[in-house]
């Protein structure tokens, strides 16, 4: 089972009043206390204000135990050196009942901004009259807590009658959508389809240029290496042939050597 977690839309807020004629002071701040934070509510948190409205009325009439009218000191500060104030308790409440009363309810709140919050709800009236007659108030007797059944009951939907339309809380239901065909293109109207023609025709051409390019540049490769070969046997021959002179050369030349010895001494005789 999940753990529940009160929302703000499950809180449902009262208006209690509590008369403190005749009260102890510490007994009425406790119950006011408890109301305030919602712990009389099966949905209560300690985290969240689930709590209610309270109105005390009648604080000059409340009492305290034993000799604390004289023992009981409220102290207060100005903030200054020196600055401490004590007050019994007999003469707050004689001075200042609302104030005695709200001060020992706040005292048992939690003492931090939630605190704050749940200090809101709270009214306190010197005298028997409040202000909040409009809010249509419930009275608690000392010791009473409210009775809280939890979470509103959910009501089932009402199923609507036969031979009648939809109930007006819940919506018509939707006839289902169909997507419209497509139109068949007319004899006036240009295709829709030949843009993505031309498209693939143009990605056609452009992988045979691209086919051609290639096959071009491969024939010229060839040319150019055939070229480059040619040249290098005729080179070759070239060299060969020069070769060959430079050996006849010599040879012509040791033979008219050979030969001048001769016609030397043929002139000479």
């Amino acid at each position: 089972m999940k753990t529940y977690s009160p929302k703000p839309q499950d809180i449902e807020r009262r208006w209690y009043v509590l008369d403190a004629s005749g009260a102890v002071l510490g007994r009425l701040a406790s119950q006011a206390a408890a109301i305030l934070r919602g712990k009389h509510k099966p949905i209560f948190a300690p985290h969240m204000d689930t709590g209610d409205h309270v109105i005390v009325v009648n604080a000059k009439a409340v009492t305290l135990s034993g000799d604390k009218e004289r023992t009981k000191i409220a102290y207060r500060h100005s903030g200054y050196p020196g600055g401490l104030t004590a007050t019994t308790y007999g003469r707050l409440l004689a001075e200042k009942p609302a104030f005695a009363v709200e001060k020992a309810i706040k005292g048992m709140l939690p003492h931090n901004r939630l605190g704050r919050q749940i200090v809101g709800k709270l009214r306190v009236y010197a005298g028997p009259d409040h202000r909040h007659a409009a809010q249509q108030p419930q009275v608690l007797q000392l010791g009473e807590f409210p009775v809280w059944t939890g979470l509103p009951a959910s009501r089932a939907p009402e199923a609507p009658a036969k031979g009648t339309g939809p109930s007006p809380s819940r919506p018509a239901p939707m006839a289902p959508t169909t997507r419209p065909r497509a139109k068949a293109p007319s004899a006036g109207k240009p295709d829709t389809e030949r843009p993505t023609k031309r498209s693939a025709a143009k990605g056609a051409g452009m992988s045979t240029a691209t086919a051609k390019r290639t096959t071009a540049s491969r024939a010229t490769a060839k040319t150019s290496a055939a070229k480059t070969s040619k040249a290098k046997t005729s080179t070759a021959k070239s060299t060969t042939a020069k070769r060959a002179s430079k050996g006849t050369s010599t040879k012509t030349s040791a033979v008219k050597t050979a030969k001048s010895p001769a016609r030397r001494t043929k002139k000479e005789s």
